[in-house]
């Protein structure tokens, strides 16, 4: 068992008071004011510092666009087709990918893979720990939602060869295209009918029986109510990712109830979708009652500047407790894993971090990051 004793602990509930935090088996064994501790114990004295749950970046590449060796670590587009809901993100992931190593460091703990928004439709992805050898080894929830891509990048992708979708109306048709025929499948299904195997399909029917969420990569305001209109066409359940747009029709979005991730606010504005980016997004789509998430869309901005950019979000107007949130307990919410992690409360994960100061300090370090109750980095052994 492991006993971090005297730290500043911020729950990810809304609590922050000086404690114990104690880790058996790893989960999270006790919280509070804890003594004692048996013969095989170990104690960590966190007097002065700050002790949290791991953050949770909840829209990455990470491990499947490998950082550094170009085309070689592109797997997290299947561009042989645009619509591919028959492959699996967890195919693809290196989990030795220097990336996840970055994120161990910078006090991460929980991430979602994904693959890319280069098809309407993309594939399967998977909510993994960032610690481990073997992807299966690391996954906490799989498959973990569906990925779709509204927008500028299927265009462009396909369009500049002359295939479909050409077009914003074309991307629709696509999707919707697919979605009517796993709807004729699942009802053929139902009425105990034999299909004939198609994965695609198969990946599909989970989205319509709401196994799993489409998360859709939408930064426009029209993109977005497209998704939105879709969704409310077949009953799916929905995520808006990045929803650079989703300020100018934040109650739109709340009227909906869905739950969207914000970022990479820290990169540029490198395509037209892009020209309305900035901090104002997550202020006001959480004043709308919309739940927000942080992202660094990994390697678009770096996983280890996601503190940053909750630092940076509450430097222009966001309230602190919500940016904390939207890296831990509404992170793990909006990826459907808050049974497990996302705050420090008795019988969760006992992934845990050691900071040298406030997290919300952009000069703090984080010195210990423990997984499953591991500690699988230490500040002062770093070589």
């Amino acid at each position: 068992m492991l006993l971090i004793k005297n730290g500043m602990l911020m729950t990810g509930t809304g609590m922050m008071y000086k404690g114990d935090v104690l880790l058996g088996q790893g989960k999270i064994a006790g919280i509070g004011e804890i003594s004692g501790l048996p013969e095989t114990g170990t104690v960590l004295d966190a007097e002065g510092k700050f002790v949290t749950p791991g953050l949770i970046d909840v829209h990455t590449h990470l491990g499947i666009h490998e950082e550094g060796i170009g085309p070689a670590g592109h797997d997290y587009n299947e561009t042989s087709n645009p619509v591919t809901p028959y492959v699996r993100a967890i195919d693809g992931i290196n989990p030795n990918e220097k990336g996840f190593e970055d994120a161990r460091k910078a006090g991460v703990t929980t991430v979602q893979v994904m693959p890319g928004s280069a098809n309407v439709i993309g594939g399967e992805m998977v909510v993994l720990k960032t610690a481990g050898t073997v992807i299966d080894q690391m996954v906490i929830r799989n498959p973990s939602g569906m990925k779709a891509a509204f927008g500028e990048n299927p265009k462009r992708f396909y369009g500049g060869k002359g295939k479909a979708p050409v077009t914003r109306m074309g991307i629709a048709a696509l999707f919707r295209k697919e979605m009517k025929a796993a709807q004729h499948a699942l009802k053929k299904l139902e009425k105990g009918e034999e299909l004939t195997p198609d994965l695609g399909i198969e990946h599909l029917i989970k989205v319509l029986k709401k196994e799993i969420p489409i998360r859709a990569h939408a930064h426009r305001a029209d993109d977005i109510a497209t998704i939105l209109r879709l969704a409310t066409e077949f009953g799916f359940d929905l995520t808006i990712e990045h929803c650079t747009e989703g300020h100018q029709i934040a109650s739109f979005i709340a009227e909906h109830h869905v739950r969207v991730s914000v970022g990479p606010t820290l990169s540029t504005r490198s395509k037209i979708e892009l020209a309305d980016k900035g901090w104002h997004t997550l202020k006001e789509l959480n004043a709308a009652g919309v739940p927000v998430s942080i992202t660094t869309d990994h390697p678009v901005v770096g996983i280890d500047s996601l503190i940053l950019s909750a630092i940076s979000a509450v430097k222009h107007g966001l309230q602190q407790e919500t940016a904390w949130q939207a890296i831990t307990l509404n992170a793990a919410r909006h990826l459907g894993v808050e049974d497990r992690v996302g705050s420090l409360e008795k019988g969760k994960d006992a992934d845990v971090v050691i900071w040298d100061g406030d997290p919300f300090d952009a000069r703090s370090t984080v010195e210990t990051t423990i997984i499953n109750g591991a500690i699988v980095y230490d500040h002062s052994i770093e070589k």
